[in-house]
C-alpha cells in the first residue's frame, strides 16, 4: 500500500460533497485499510456537521434536541476510532525509525481529521458565497472567509505531506495514544453510572 499524499485526501474529501446524501448511506469506495479509515472518518464528520446544524434549532421540541446530542456523541465516537485507525494503518508503512527521531505532538490521523473538517468548512463556506438572498456584504465576508479556510487547508496539507515524508525516512514518529470518550463509557461517566445508584 503506498501512503496517500495530501492532496489525494483532500481531493476525497471535496469528491464527497459533490454527492447528495453520501454521508447518509452513499456508495463506499474503499472497503479496506488507510483509505477507509480515512473515508469513513469523513463521512462521520459529514454526519458531525449535519447533526450540530439540527442541534441549534429554537423552534423544535426538546426531545429532537437530545436526540440530536445523542447522535452527535455516536457520530463523534466513530470519528475518533477512525482517526485511531487511520494512525494505524500508516504507523504500519513506517516501521524504520530512527534512534534519534522526533516526536510529533499531533498524529497524521488527527491533521487528516482536521482536514476533512476544514473540506467541511470550505464546501459550507462556498454556499455561502453562492446565495442570493442576503445582502452583498455577507458574500464578500463570506468570501474573504473562504479565502483564509483555503490557505488554512493547504498550510495543514504540507505539514501533513512533510510528516508523513519524514515519517517514510525514520526521521519522525507520532504514536496512536487512545482518546478515551469517558463521557461515552457508562461505566465512566459519573453521570451515567450515578443513575444506577
Amino acid at each position: 500500500m503506498n501512503r496517500p499524499g495530501a492532496s489525494e485526501i483532500t481531493a476525497l474529501h471535496d469528491s464527497r460533497h459533490a454527492v447528495a446524501g453520501w454521508a447518509k448511506g452513499g456508495a463506499v469506495e474503499h472497503r479496506s485499510g488507510v483509505w477507509q479509515a480515512i473515508e469513513d472518518n469523513h463521512r462521520c464528520n459529514c454526519l458531525l456537521w449535519d447533526e450540530e446544524d439540527l442541534a441549534r434549532r429554537r423552534q423544535v421540541a426538546d426531545s429532537e434536541i437530545a436526540a440530536n446530542k445523542r447522535a452527535i456523541d455516536g457520530h463523534n465516537q466513530k470519528r475518533n476510532d477512525a482517526i485511531e485507525r487511520i494512525d494505524e494503518q500508516l504507523l504500519g508503512l513506517f516501521p524504520n525509525k530512527r534512534e534519534n527521531a522526533k516526536l510529533s505532538s499531533e498524529t497524521a490521523g488527527a491533521m487528516i481529521d482536521r482536514l476533512s473538517i476544514l473540506s467541511l468548512k470550505i464546501h459550507h463556506m462556498r454556499l455561502q458565497t453562492l446565495r442570493s438572498d442576503v445582502e452583498r456584504a455577507h458574500v464578500e465576508n463570506c468570501l474573504l472567509k473562504l479565502n483564509r479556510l483555503v490557505e488554512q487547508r493547504t498550510d495543514l496539507a504540507a505539514c501533513l505531506d512533510r510528516l508523513l515524508a519524514e515519517a517514510a525516512r525514520g526521521e519522525s514518529y507520532f504514536k496512536v495514544y487512545r482518546q478515551f470518550k469517558m463521557y461515552n463509557d457508562p461505566a465512566l461517566n459519573p453521570a451515567i453510572y450515578g443513575e444506577k445508584r
